[in-house]
Order: C-alpha cells, then sequence, then structure tokens
C-alpha cells in the first residue's frame, strides 16, 4: 500500500510571486477610487471649516475626473501602483505565514495554531517589510493621482511618466526624497496588515470549523475577505490620509541643502495638525473612497491569491 505523503508548503519566494499577481490584479479595479480618495484627503487641507469645495463626494470626483481628465485621469498612478503591489502584497503575503510560523516555534505553540497575537505582529511585519520597500513607488503614485491639469487640489506635482518622476525627485531632492513619508507609510501599513490578514484567516477558520461555508470555496473567499475589507478601512485611514499629505506637502530648502516638507515634520505632527485645525473629521477625509478602494482590493487580492495558490500547488504537485 502506497503510503500518502503531505506536499511542502509553499516557499516564501513562490507565495511572494503569487501574492504579487494578485495584488496588481486587485489594484486594476481599486486604482480609480485610489485617485478620488487621494484627491479628497487633499481637498481642503490644513483649512478650518474645509474651505472651497472642489468634489462633493467619492461619485462626484470621478464622474468630474472622468468628464474632464478620461480613462487616464481615473487610472492615474497605475504603472507605479503595479510595481507598488508587487513588492507590498509579495512580502505582505509572502512573508505572513513563515513570521507567524517562526513566532509561534518562538514561544512554544504549534504552527498550526492561529494566535491573534502572533498573527498581528506577523501581519504587521510583514507589512513594513513591502512598505519598506514600496516606498518611492507609492510617492510616485500619491503625487501623480494628485495631480490633475482641470481640477487641482492640494500641492501639485507633474510627472511625464513614472521613470520622469523617479528621475526629478531624485535630481531635485536626492535620495532623501525618494524616502519622505517612509515613517507614515509604516504606520499605514502596518495598521492594515496588522488586521488583513489575521481578521481574513480567522473568518475563514470560523466558517469552515462551524460548517457554515466549505473551507476552500470562492464564497468563503469572498466573505472572509469582505470582513478584512472593513476592518483594515477603519483601522488604517487615519494613517493613510496622513501619508497622502505628508508625500504630497510642498517642500522647501533647509540651510544644509536638504529639501524639507512645509507643513509636516512627520506623520505624527500631520495628524495633529489636521485634528486641530480640521477636527477628527479630516483624519476620516476620503473614507467613503477609501472603503470603495479598501474593500474590493481586499476581496479581489485575497479571494485571487487563494485561487492562484491553490492552481499553482496543484500544478507543482502533479509535476512532483
Amino acid at each position: 500500500m502506497a503510503s500518502s505523503t503531505i506536499p511542502p508548503p509553499l516557499s516564501m519566494l513562490e507565495s511572494f510571486l503569487c501574492g504579487g499577481l494578485a495584488g496588481c490584479i486587485a489594484v486594476t479595479v481599486s486604482n480609480p477610487a485610489e485617485v478620488a480618495k487621494t484627491r479628497l484627503q487633499l481637498q481642503g487641507e490644513l483649512v478650518k471649516g474645509g474651505g472651497k469645495r472642489v468634489y462633493k463626494d467619492v461619485l462626484d470626483v470621478l464622474a468630474k475626473t472622468w468628464r474632464n481628465e478620461g480613462i487616464r485621469g481615473l487610472q492615474r498612478g497605475l504603472g507605479p501602483a503595479y510595481v507598488y503591489q508587487i513588492l507590498l502584497n509579495g512580502s505582505r503575503l509572502g512573508f505572513y505565514e513563515p513570521f507567524r510560523r517562526t513566532i509561534n516555534r518562538s514561544i512554544g505553540r504549534s504552527i498550526t495554531d492561529q494566535i491573534p497575537f502572533t498573527s498581528a505582529v506577523a501581519g504587521a511585519a510583514s507589512g513594513i517589510i513591502g512598505a519598506s520597500l514600496g516606498n518611492p513607488l507609492f510617492l510616485i503614485k500619491a503625487r501623480m493621482q494628485a495631480y490633475s491639469p482641470i481640477l487641482p487640489v492640494g500641492t501639485q506635482h507633474y510627472y511625464k511618466s513614472s521613470f520622469d518622476a523617479l528621475v526629478t525627485i531624485f535630481r531635485t531632492e536626492k535620495f532623501w526624497g525618494l524616502l519622505r513619508g517612509m515613517d507614515a507609510a509604516i504606520l499605514r501599513t502596518a495598521m492594515g496588515s496588522s488586521v488583513q490578514l489575521p481578521t481574513y484567516k480567522w473568518t475563514k477558520n470560523q466558517l469552515g470549523s462551524h460548517g457554515l461555508l466549505p473551507s476552500n470555496s470562492i464564497l468563503t473567499y469572498l466573505v472572509s475577505s469582505s470582513v478584512s475589507g472593513v476592518c483594515v478601512c477603519i483601522v488604517m485611514q487615519p494613517a493613510d490620509t496622513a501619508l497622502t499629505r505628508v508625500y504630497n506637502q510642498p517642500t522647501t530648502r533647509t540651510p544644509d541643502g536638504r529639501l524639507s516638507g512645509m507643513l509636516y515634520r512627520n506623520p505624527i505632527d500631520c495628524l495633529w495638525k489636521t485634528f486641530r485645525t480640521e477636527g477628527v473629521f479630516g483624519w476620516y477625509k476620503g473614507s467613503t473612497a477609501q472603503f470603495l478602494r479598501v474593500a474590493p482590493h481586499t476581496i479581489i487580492t485575497l479571494t485571487v491569491n487563494d485561487i492562484i495558490l491553490g492552481l499553482y500547488k496543484d500544478i507543482r504537485n502533479r509535476r512532483s
């Protein structure tokens, strides 16, 4: 009688590539909402009472952008967004399980145990790696999405292409310019990643263990990722607003020749100044657009990632 063998888990590289591909598919759908969110977050920046409103809400942003800038306007920043998603989701989905298993072993627990604390730490750590690697791409993406030749809000940065943005930032701000806002990016991604995969895994386990849905069905993936998307949106929004504003703020040259932000020193300073002038609702500007971005993005990323992993495992196991 032939003994059955358990196929080995995916390597970190295999998980990284599958996660990056899932993220690219998701960002194609969610990028227009990201453009709307970015512009709403910059509207009325540090103005009491909000000032003059160029856009009324997320639907107004999408309608006006489509009317004035076409599909190119709705998909501004898509190129750097693809590269960023490969780095971010590849890291987040590729490193999460190895980190979680390592942390579990270090405290004497089984690698199969889903422990909220170790899951949150693993999620935050994997997200921080992705955010750090992808920071220059997110910076370029945010500035390109904020730019509008017809209805501008916030500081405007015009670049002919992603490569032009990279060269321009490096030439004018040097290497440190590409690292601008990394502390805010780490804060944002750590908060989002600390709840994204843990809530997804927990919900999926609950649905399967209680017999509510088959453990490996697409409906299970959709329900679990929907719950995860809501949790990410609530936790991440203030840090996301700070990140957008830190990235996009005007700069001035210091006596030592470096360019420094004119409005904010760091993300905490940004959150404080936003709260002081715009109130707590200033932190949540663009939150509807954020939800319209995060919810489908999370659903597509996690659902497609599970589908891709399943297909890849089937192909790999048949070859072995």
